[in-house]
């Protein structure tokens, strides 16, 4: 029987995965192109977290060479969310959202070469399971939306390289000091980046340092605040009482929160067709699939810590 502590972490853990989904909402509703959208998400997360002691301790206690690896991961987070909101521009929410349920087959392939761990069979035959999802998806989705899906799936090739590294060094630092330097250094990322964006893609491209608008201001305080530290911070508490397995299978339910919420606020259902969905029940259900699998045929060890979030 479950305990109240891991039936609360349960549920603050569903809460997590709900604002994650809310994010591809947001980036929908923000009128701002990709670029200045995620470069003001993370300026204003780090903000927030410069305001406490504990970052600054966390940051002094780093060493240079661990200090520059997780500004390279940061790095990959910043252009991971340039590309997951340059497909929400490109497409819609529900595209962008089914994409990253592309990220754990990535991780499959890409997660031995980083680990230094033997490649497991069966992760290939879950890269494989999902290949008619996504030709279904991209053939149910209008001619114009192509793009927005090629820039979603590379969004979710990224999730796998960082999610891969951030794994090697997660214990290494404490969580808010890692998220604050990987922020820190995305923002820089998107500030070199920025003069050459238009012309390396121009549909992502935007001035990064102009101030919002204050309906644009007040929804990039809610992705910030709410839907990254919020969350972030009860993740910290609530893994300490869930396993892997639990974690990982509420964490693959972020397309679908997503999804559903897109046809609630943003009526976007009437924009795709059942072609599109029956590709993203294809996709989650070999997702779903993995977890399973791994909870059978691993053994049992210690969780990671948490991360920043696929979206």
């Amino acid at each position: 029987m479950p305990t109240d502590d891991t039936r609360k972490a349960l549920l603050q853990v569903h809460f997590c995965v709900l604002l994650w989904g809310v994010t591809a909402i947001l980036g929908k509703l923000i009128s701002l192109p990709a670029l200045p959208l995620v470069w003001w998400r993370m300026l204003l997360v780090v903000a927030m977290l410069a305001l406490l002691p504990r970052v600054w301790r966390g940051l002094s206690a780093l060493t240079p060479r661990l200090a520059l690896g997780y500004a390279g991961i940061g790095a990959l987070v910043a252009l991971h969310w340039l590309t997951f909101y340059g497909a929400v521009k490109l497409a819609n929410a529900s595209v962008a959202a089914t994409c990253i349920a592309l990220a754990p087959v990535f991780t499959a392939i890409v997660e031995p070469w980083i680990a230094q761990r033997p490649f497991r069979p069966r992760e290939l035959a879950l890269g494989l399971a999902v290949l008619p999802g996504v030709a279904l998806v991209v053939g149910g989705v209008p001619g114009g939306m192509r793009l927005g899906v090629a820039v979603g799936a590379l969004s979710a090739f990224l999730v796998a390289l960082f999610g891969s590294f951030n794994k090697r060094l997660v214990s290494h630092a404490d969580p808010l000091t890692v998220t604050a330097l990987e922020l820190g250094a995305g923002t820089l990322t998107l500030t070199l980046l920025a003069p050459a964006l238009p012309l390396l893609l121009p549909a992502l491209a935007g001035t990064p340092w102009g101030l919002p608008g204050l309906r644009d201001g007040l929804l990039l305080l809610a992705l910030s605040g709410l839907c990254t530290l919020l969350p972030f911070a009860l993740a910290l508490v609530a893994l300490r009482h869930l396993s892997a397995y639990t974690t990982q299978l509420v964490t693959n339910l972020e397309p679908v929160y997503a999804i559903v919420l897109a046809m609630l606020f943003l009526g976007e259902q009437h924009e795709l067709t059942p072609q599109f969905y029956l590709g993203v029940a294809i996709i989650l259900g070999a997702v779903f699939l993995h977890p399973l699998l791994n909870r059978f045929q691993r053994a049992p060890g210690g969780m990671a810590g948490p991360g920043l979030g696929q979206a």
